[in-house]
């Protein structure tokens, strides 16, 4: 399979400034991913760049990827309602540091080369830039974009210079790596197409140079519409110590059987054929969710290792009853108590209290306000009652739920 088929099939197409995708076969590109430190990791939406990325490196291609310490202290206004809080100098050297370590533990043993724009610009005077950049973007072009129309009408919150000149930083960028690495693509995600464009147009009139861009689509629940990544939670992160492995895994082993394929194709490697394979077998039997189980294996493994996947499928398999508790060995006992909250009961013990002394609930007024909402499950079953029977407990123990988060769960013993 070609690189241009491979991209295809996978959802990786959106717009480009190539004359025919083909090109990408027949021609050698040094490409570059950028990403600005406004938190102190990335989210499961900059990691389907990132895989986009490695399919470029697997057929050949050459990658800078672009850490943006100096865009990173203005902050991109595109899609942004209202002007961004600047982050502290210190804020961003932490969260550069940190996105770097994620970039090189998720592409490690590949060739890319990480950059940071902040070493380029720390030293360029401001009257030098405005020549030698700023002369040639054109006025016209940049009050076009949309997110400038929306913020200077009647209705909008304004901009500030700075966020105004946020595209001249990025177009600079372009231009820095095409002179000085022969880079001649930009890849990014569909938000970025505008400044992406200003790149290549900066370069044509500077260098009299040609660049390309290619754009993969942001990647939304298929089913719902919503920006992928977003729970009721919020963010989910590469960080371990923002999202647990565990968290993590169930993410994906959660996810709607409408939309499984579809990120097996963008968050995993497996082939076409595999992927093939495993939909064949999950349609057979839909309720074991085979396809979600390899998904979050491929996923966990690849951003947290071998290790935190094996620990994180262990302990979800207990949450979400597809082994039981009588079975539970001291290894995976261990496993699950280091994954949720462990407390004490007797057969005839009281929910209400259990489960303000394991955190599910914070008090116990709020504790029956939990059960008489129905958001309180006893092994996977919703309960109504206040007191445990000695039959709900399996070998001595249970799990106990609050709401439909398997990570809001606590494990039960006498």
């Amino acid at each position: 399979m070609k690189l241009s088929e491979e991209l295809s099939w996978r959802g990786f197409v959106n717009q480009t400034t190539l004359a025919n995708i083909s090109d990408l076969d027949n021609l050698h590109f040094n490409f570059y991913l950028g990403i600005d430190p406004s938190s102190d990791s990335m989210t499961v939406g900059n990691l389907a760049m990132a895989m986009m990325v490695k399919h470029f490196i697997a057929y050949g291609h050459s990658a800078w990827l672009l850490v943006g310490g100096a865009t990173g202290m203005i902050g991109d206004p595109d899609g942004k309602k209202v002007e961004r809080h600047l982050l502290t100098k210190e804020a961003l050297t932490h969260n550069r540091q940190a996105l770097v370590k994620q970039y090189n533990k998720l592409f490690s043993g590949e060739p890319i080369r990480v950059v940071d724009n902040y070493d380029w610009f720390k030293d360029y005077a401001y009257l030098d830039f405005l020549r030698d950049v700023g002369k040639h973007v054109p006025m016209r072009q940049m009050l076009a974009r949309d997110f400038v129309e929306t913020r200077l009408g009647d209705q909008g919150s304004g901009i500030s210079y700075a966020e105004f000149s946020y595209v001249l930083i990025q177009a600079y960028d372009f231009l820095y790596l095409y002179r000085n690495h022969g880079v001649n693509m930009q890849v990014c995600g569909s938000d970025q197409w505008g400044n992406s464009i200003a790149g290549v147009d900066l370069i044509r009139r500077v260098e009299g140079g040609s660049a390309h861009v290619w754009s993969g689509p942001l990647v939304v629940n298929p089913k719902t519409g919503v920006k992928f990544g977003k729970t009721e939670a919020g963010a989910i992160w590469l960080d371990p110590d923002k999202t647990s492995p565990t968290e993590f895994y169930q993410f994906w082993v959660t996810c709607e059987d409408e939309t499984v394929e579809y990120y097996l194709k963008i968050f995993t490697l497996l082939t076409k054929d595999k992927i093939a394979s495993i939909m064949d077998e999950h349609h057979k039997n839909p309720k074991q969710r085979k396809a979600q189980f390899y998904l979050a294996d491929s996923v966990t493994e690849l951003v947290h290792g071998r290790e935190a996947a094996d620990r994180a499928k262990i302990a979800t398999s207990y949450l979400i009853g597809t082994r039981s508790l009588s079975g539970a060995s001291s290894h995976d006992l261990n496993i699950l108590k280091s994954e949720i909250p462990c407390t004490k009961s007797s057969k005839d013990g009281s929910i209400i209290e259990v489960l303000v002394s394991s955190g599910l609930a914070a008090s116990n007024s709020q504790a029956r306000k939990l059960i008489e909402a129905g958001a309180i499950y006893l092994n996977g079953d919703q309960i109504s009652r206040t007191s445990f029977k000695a039959d709900d407990f399996v070998s001595g123990r249970l799990l106990l739920r609050r709401g439909k988060a398997y990570r809001d769960s606590a494990l039960i013993e006498i």
